[in-house]
């Protein structure tokens, strides 16, 4: 049985550690001092590093981590990203020994252009694609391949669980709200969020179907968020229409 564990980094980062009670592997390990104090915590065996995408907060322990331990990283290669050891693009398998997991990859442009997500049998790993109730800016690429990436993951099944890299899930509910405040499941969703934060605890994971009922940014076809936005000067309703109106109310 694989465990997962939240590993808090920075100042609202995630960096997500996979294990089996034996080895582990890592997920984003944006600086490494949490990690390296979580390994000699649990005597767990260090294995691997899952990268999402370049961004420093994402990468910036790998260094200080390989110099301790040899492990290899697995992502996507790009020029301003020396770690990988193992380049993976779309339709890769990923298949880890220890902990034995395995992983399909998909391409997930329109944060970064090198951004990939790690899809396990009940997980995702999403890095900075998909929030609790939000999504990643749009840095690289075009607000299409971001939409087309946030619909790549909300095809996957309900249960899917969803493993963002960051803590933005009341920040992103509050605009939730403003969008759709008729909507009872991001009320609710508000209330819980609070609940964990107030006892320290992460807001995520979710899942795709939590996601589905309440992020906007996935939401592009709901009548009350139409609505909203038309009250702000939205005249085309397409989807992508709505998805770039709502990166820019």
């Amino acid at each position: 049985m694989l465990n997962i564990i939240a590993i808090p980094a920075l100042r609202d980062n995630y960096i997500w550690a996979i294990h089996d009670g034996n080895y582990v592997a890592i997920v984003d390990p944006g600086e490494a001092a949490p990690v390296l104090d979580f390994i000699n915590q649990t005597g767990l065996k260090f294995t691997a590093i899952l990268c999402t995408h370049r961004h420093n907060d994402h990468i910036g322990g790998i260094a200080e981590l390989r110099g301790v331990y040899n492990v290899p990283v697995y992502g996507r290669s790009h020029p301003h990203n020396p770690h990988i050891t193992s380049d993976l693009r779309e339709g890769d398998v990923l298949e880890l020994e220890a902990p034995h997991i395995r992983f399909d990859i998909i391409e997930t442009p329109g944060h970064l252009e090198d951004h990939i997500v790690f899809i396990a049998a009940d997980a995702v790993f999403c890095g900075d694609i998909m929030f609790g109730a939000g999504c990643g800016n749009n840095k690289e690429g075009t607000l299409a391949d971001l939409y087309q990436s946030l619909m790549r993951l909300a095809a996957l099944p309900d249960s899917t669980q969803v493993y963002c890299a960051h803590e933005y899930t009341e920040y992103c509910l509050a605009f939730a709200k403003l969008c759709e405040p008729k909507n009872r499941t991001i009320q609710q969703r508000i209330v819980d969020a609070h609940k964990l934060r107030a006892a320290n605890l992460p807001t995520v994971p979710s899942t795709i179907a939590l996601e589905k009922a309440t992020n906007p940014f996935i939401r592009c076809t709901s009548p009350e968020l139409i609505h909203t936005l038309q009250a702000h000067g939205l005249t085309a309703t397409d989807e992508l229409a709505v998805f770039t109106a709502l990166q820019h109310f």
